[in-house]
């Protein structure tokens, strides 16, 4: 059996089939996960806010959408993935909480997360293969780069692959 190498919250690692990686509680969180489809590498991120530019304290890269993504790129470059190559996964970004009283129009940090990964990714030209995101609850996800495979397993729900 392979090693599954676990991600934590604002954190982002990369690996070589047949190793995996995993990252648990993905609320309002994003997990991105990119893949070298050649050369079976790839890296997690568990991204928590859309943009380094609205945020003081932005010191931990990993923590947001825009920052996270090029330094997942970054990574995955050092161990033999090719951008031109990348393809990607997405999971998580639900609205996990109900506050009273609020704009049913505004935009959650949730749905914030999924559309700053989407345009950055967009803008990079790496396209998302499949996603799971929105709805109202967290999600676990394991990512193993040499099928492309991208687990989600959820509290009350069927596990499904994406």
């Amino acid at each position: 059996m392979s090693e599954i190498y676990k991600v934590g919250m604002a954190d982002l690692k990369v690996c070589k089939a047949p190793e995996g990686l995993t990252t648990l509680g993905l609320g309002s969180c994003v997990g991105i996960a990119l893949r070298d489809p050649v050369t079976k590498v790839g890296g997690l991120a568990h991204v928590m806010l859309p943009d380094s530019t609205k945020i003081k304290q932005n010191s931990n890269i990993y923590k947001f959408a825009d920052t996270g993504i090029d330094e997942l790129i970054k990574q995955i470059s050092l161990i033999g993935g090719r951008k031109d190559r990348l393809v990607a996964k997405i999971a998580g970004g639900a609205n996990m909480f109900k506050f009273a009283g609020t704009n049913p129009n505004s935009v959650t940090v949730g749905e914030s997360n999924v559309l700053a990964t989407k345009e950055k990714l967009q803008s990079l030209k790496i396209p998302i293969l499949a996603e799971d995101t929105g709805n109202n609850y967290g999600r676990t996800v394991v990512f193993y780069p040499e099928s492309g495979d991208f687990l989600i397993k959820s509290v009350g729900k069927p596990d499904k692959t994406i």
